[in-house]
């Protein structure tokens, strides 16, 4: 059997041009000689469609693109992803399905079965899940079709899951000959190995090829890589789409040939790529073509440009610093050799001026005495409103440049340095920020080596640096790991060596800084939990960890 893995980008609701792409790679697959393509879940919606599945134009619409590539595509049989119908009298009445057709003929339908409700995932609240597994009968080979998580209850990998079923246990008790995984499956770092080593352990456990495709594209703050794959029977990788990208690879399994893209050499590259595909991807599917970043002269800010000119083009990037009377001139020759390097706009606003201006207006209410944080935040929002106004006169997307370190402890302004339509870097711890910046630096100095070198501040108050109000982030990082990604108590935080005072003051701030974290705009997710989607947590409540 010669399958095509057709690996594409949907935009959620965009019918007509999901409905393009699907034409287009079932083409050259035909040209190819493929007796099937597979494309990912919900390929003909976009995943995750949410709630435009209570929307009855937008089912309707779906069905009648479903309807209509049964009935013209000709050649290889399908396999497709798409919003299905539960024909029960009981239940959610929509399905997350996998059709199988060929020449107007649909030879089988697999509703998903397990129904992810963690995490990112919000799959109970639309669909019902299917009842039993299905075997395709393709030429007298026995082929299951699952969707996405029917593969991740398998025991002896995932077997921790809410699910009492096995699906893949259940089709090979079935008989199966191969498998195919239609898979949504979102991007954070490793997921894609353990993807096949999830897949290796089941081909080891069943004997039986496996293939697998992914999703590819950012979908607000969620990035798919891609990285579909096929498997012969002893495990061995006998196709690989490329990360990040959209692709089309072929697999031969009568004689074991296929195209095996080179995955990324590092988790450094990993997330890049992965972080310029959620901006170029959120700000095209939004409508947006330009950016516009403020540039400190900082490692935040720096990475975050490096990542907008590669996702839109160095033509569509615009830097603005906008020194005060706390800027070092280093910052402003920083941010300038920076932008150059980069090959985009660049523009100096000072603000002395206008903080001035705040300050006197504002002394009748807020009285005399020394400054303090009230003049920090002014400062910061003045920023916020001048990138704000570049935005509205240019159409560009303001792109914030806080990090995962910040965001978690409330180093952040709100209306300020959050301002934006994307807090790009919002799930990159810092450190993890300036390996990044050192990663990008591997063949030439594009960001300054002297940025790279400076203490971080933010440069709000006179000599200022972020370890006046934070620990060093080689300490601050680990326990933010794992407090909100890890889970771990207090106690289990100073098992792990932390100080307990400093663990109590650190999840305190984590903990108060709900508020702000809920009015940020939406972050790319690249750890396994990000402030997102994924986590849901209550503003106003009194819970505190005990020890």
């Amino acid at each position: 059997m010669k399958i095509a893995l057709a690996q594409i980008n949907p935009t959620i609701g965009d019918l007509e041009g999901n409905v393009r792409k699907i034409r287009l790679a079932h083409e050259r697959a035909r040209a190819d000689g493929a007796e099937m393509v597979v494309f990912s879940e919900l390929a003909l919606s976009g995943y995750p469609p949410k709630d435009l599945l209570n929307k009855t134009d937008f089912l309707i619409q779906s069905r009648r693109a479903l309807d209509a590539l049964v009935q013209t595509l000709t050649g290889p049989a399908v396999v497709l992803g798409h919003v299905g119908e539960n024909n029960g009298s009981v239940g959610k009445r929509l399905t997350n399905t996998a059709t199988v057709f060929q020449n107007g003929k649909i030879l089988l339908r697999a509703d998903k079965l397990l129904l992810p409700d963690y995490d990112v995932f919000d799959e109970l609240r639309y669909f019902s899940p299917g009842e039993c597994v299905q075997l395709l009968d393709w030429n007298g080979l026995k082929v299951g079709i699952t969707v996405c998580e029917d593969m991740w209850n398998y025991a002896g990998f995932y077997d921790h899951g809410p699910y009492h079923r096995n699906p893949v246990q259940e089709l090979a008790d079935s008989g199966m000959q191969a498998l195919i995984n239609i898979s949504a499956s979102p991007y954070c770092t490793r997921r894609w190995r353990t993807r096949q080593e999830l897949a290796r352990h089941i081909v080891k456990e069943t004997g039986v090829p496996l293939v697998l495709v992914n999703q590819v594209g950012g979908n607000d703050d969620l990035v798919f890589d891609g990285h579909s794959f096929a498997l012969d029977n002893r495990g061995n990788i006998l196709a690989q789409a490329k990360g990040f990208e959209e692709d089309l690879v072929m697999v031969d399994f009568k004689t074991g040939e296929g195209t095996v893209r080179p995955p990324c050499e590092s988790e450094e590259e990993e997330m890049f790529r992965a972080l310029v595909l959620g901006v170029r991807d959120y700000l095209y599917k939004c409508g947006y073509s330009k950016a516009v970043i403020g540039l400190s002269g900082g490692i935040d800010s720096a990475v975050v440009a490096v990542v907008a000119m590669h996702a839109l083009g160095a033509e569509n990037v615009r830097g603005v610093s906008m020194p005060s009377y706390y800027t070092a001139p280093v910052s402003v020759t920083d941010a300038e050799q920076l932008a150059a390097n980069l090959g985009i706009a660049y523009s100096v606003v000072p603000i002395r001026e206008l903080f001035d201006t705040y300050k006197k207006t504002l002394a009748p209410l807020l009285g005399e005495g020394p400054e303090d944080v009230t003049e920090e935040n002014i400062q910061a929002r003045i920023r916020g409103n001048i990138l704000m106004a570049v935005s509205n006169r240019t159409g560009s997307m303001v792109l914030s440049t806080g990090n995962k370190s910040e965001m978690a402890v409330g180093y952040c302004t709100l209306y300020g340095d959050m301002a934006g339509g994307l807090a790009v870097i919002s799930d990159v711890p810092k450190m993890k920020v300036y390996q990044l910046a050192r990663w990008i630096n591997r063949g030439r100095e594009v960001i300054p080596d002297n940025i790279l070198k400076r203490p971080p501040t933010a440069e709000l108050r006179p000599n200022q640096i972020d370890q006046d109000s934070l620990p060093p982030y080689e300490i601050l990082d680990p326990i933010l790991e794992g407090y909100i990604e890890g889970h771990l108590s207090p106690r289990e935080l100073v098992e792990k060596g932390f100080d307990a005072e400093l663990v109590r003051e650190i999840i305190r701030k984590v903990d108060n800084n709900e508020y702000k974290r809920k009015q940020a705009a939406p972050g790319l997710r690249v750890t396994s939990k990000a402030f997102g989607s994924g986590r849901r947590l209550p503003i106003a409540q009194r819970y505190r960890p005990g020890e």
